[in-house]
């Protein structure tokens, strides 16, 4: 069914409409399954009323047959439907979960620290848990509820009432079940999720907390989170308990009244023996999906919530078209008065910044901590958004690229090297399933890296373990320097490349950078020691999220010098580049 004009559809919907063939079969597996769930009255019926009256052995043995085949019928329906519940969910995750994925690895890009972490993974996780439990298989078997009820008023009218009597009773314990389980649920997840940030927070830094003497005090932190945790946990799961144990004890109560009203109908002889056992058990039968439901209604209420929160992340973050492919970028880097603002945050940290480089140029960024270098190349290679401005790429905007059709023509190694789990090679070449051997060496060789790859236990395809723990902090970042230069980009951008590096290590990025501009390459250089942009022809000087100063190398670190003994005078530096003015 098409969507009304102006309506986004529910990316969530989709996946389950996909699905709606899967739901008809449960939906006639379950029409089935309730049909034969008649099996057990109309046997005990047969006995008390055909079978006892007769003495008729023969005719037990035929009823015995016939009960056993459709109480197999039955099972084996019931288990195909589980099955196909279980598949119906894991379709669903099939469906979402690298958008989902993709969401989790977008979002703190847009709004920054304050983002919901792994949760839109659990919530997933929540909807497939559901819908592969016994409780949608309830929720299908509730609208015959009326079905059997009707059946107890052909037995008997008082028979009937009792059953609609405790039928009443048990839907109304549902809709308080409703009620009453919502808050909590929601606020055991929200505790759930405070818990499980504050043990990867701690597993990530476990260096500090061990040296500094804070694992003592983190502990209490964890212990008073998992205290909260467990006591919301605790008050989700009374209600939903509390609620199902006086089900269970209500429809045992009404089975129990059901058979003394059979038994008052037979003193009366207004209705048979059978009777008696067939309304008990059809009664029982008729309120089990109620009661099902409610000792399932706190995994309904999680997925539910779970269903809403992902709703939501996925129509504020909608899944990226695949734009015209461009050419390759080749010949000019231009940034246009643009102003950055930190994702979740309103304080502009880069505020009009304006030049440009041309191929074979090597751009150092120099200025105090804090003045928007590391914000200023985030948005040189589209991790961030510029507030106003642009970033070009042989004069397009870099938005006009996918982010996977950008990254091909953009290296980058961040101020804090983060590698992943799995070899040498593969972080190299960025987890590429097409890389050749001979294009990771390459970028190994021209990062300066290879003789030292080579001397590793298994070389190239030696685990680095998780966040590279099996490599030094030099080591990662060189690594971390042969990825960026991995395929020959045309911008590399490097924040702080030599932070963590030694003699050999300094002497390898110069040779780098200086091998990545000969090719073509324009390369930025964020330093902080001169080794850094010694081999850089540009210079770019930032204070206070302002340029104060953009041209040749040395033009420009004459100007600072001068600064540093005299008073400060407005300069202008005009170059091939661009005109700055302090």
């Amino acid at each position: 069914m098409a969507a009304a004009p102006g309506v986004r559809r529910s990316e969530l919907g989709d996946a389950l409409r996909a699905c709606r063939s899967a739901f008809l079969g449960v939906g006639v597996m379950s029409c089935m399954i309730n049909l034969l769930y008649l099996t057990g009255s109309i046997f005990m019926l047969e006995i008390y009323d055909r079978v006892l009256p007769s003495r008729s052995i023969p005719t037990l043995v035929a009823l015995v047959i016939l009960a056993g085949g459709l109480y197999i019928a039955q099972g084996i329906l019931d288990l195909i439907r589980g099955r196909v519940l279980v598949r119906i969910g894991t379709s669903l995750d099939e469906a979402l979960n690298a958008r989902v994925f993709e969401t989790v690895v977008r979002l703190p890009l847009m709004v920054g620290g304050r983002n919901e972490g792994l949760q839109p993974l659990r919530d997933l996780d929540n909807v497939r848990s559901f819908l592969s439990s016994m409780g949608p298989g309830a929720f299908f078997d509730l609208p015959w509820l009326p079905f059997y009820l009707a059946i107890c008023f052909a037995f008997h009218v008082l028979i009937g009432v009792t059953a609609l009597a405790g039928a009443i009773i048990l839907v109304t314990l549902t809709i308080i079940t409703e009620y009453m389980s919502r808050a909590p649920a929601r606020e055991a997840m929200g505790l759930a999720a405070r818990r499980n940030d504050l043990a990867a927070t701690s597993r990530r830094n476990a260096e500090v907390l061990v040296a500094m003497g804070m694992s003592g005090r983190l502990t209490r932190r964890w212990s008073e989170a998992n205290e909260n945790y467990l006591a919301g946990n605790q008050r989700a799961s009374d209600v939903a308990g509390g609620l199902g144990a006086i089900a269970k004890v209500m429809r045992m109560t009404l089975q129990s009244a059901v058979l003394a009203v059979g038994a008052y109908l037979v003193i009366n002889q207004e209705a048979t023996a059978g009777v008696i056992i067939a309304g008990s058990i059809l009664s029982a039968r008729a309120l089990a999906p109620v009661d099902l439901a409610i000792a399932h209604w706190k995994g309904f209420v999680a997925a539910r919530q779970s269903w809403h929160r992902l709703n939501r992340l996925l129509e504020s973050l909608p899944a990226q078209t695949a734009p015209t492919q461009l050419q390759t970028p080749s010949k000019r880097l231009s940034v246009e008065a643009v102003s950055i603002v930190p994702p979740g945050d309103q304080k502009i940290i880069v505020q009009d910044v304006t030049f440009a480089l041309e191929a074979g140029n090597g751009l150092g960024v120099i200025g105090p901590s804090g003045s928007g270098k590391s914000s200023l190349v985030r948005a040189l290679v589209g991790v961030w958004h510029p507030l106003r401005g642009k970033v070009r790429l042989d004069g397009a905007a870099l938005d006009q690229w996918s982010s996977d059709a950008l990254g091909r023509h953009v290296g980058y190694l961040p101020q804090d090297v983060e590698l992943f789990a799995g070899t040498v090679a593969q972080n190299i070449c960025r987890f590429d399933p097409d890389a050749t051997s001979e294009g990771i060496i390459a970028a190994a060789k021209e990062a300066g890296v290879h003789d030292m790859i080579i001397k590793m236990r298994e070389g190239y395809d030696t685990q680095i373990g998780e966040q590279g723990t099996a490599l030094s902090a030099g080591q990662a970042q060189r690594v971390a320097l042969a990825r960026a230069l991995y395929g020959n980009p045309f911008l590399i951008v490097l924040d702080e490349p030599n932070s963590n590096l030694d003699t050999e290590g300094d002497e390898a990025l110069t040779r780098a950078v200086r091998g990545a501009r000969e090719r073509g390459a324009i390369v930025v250089v964020v330093a902080h020691r001169p080794i850094g942009i010694e081999a850089v022809d540009m210079l770019l000087v930032l204070k206070d999220g302002r340029m104060q100063a953009f041209g040749p190398k040395e033009t420009v670190l004459g100007q600072v010098l001068q600064q540093r003994v005299a008073p400060p005078l407005p300069i202008k530096i005009v170059s091939e580049g661009g005109v700055a003015k302090s």
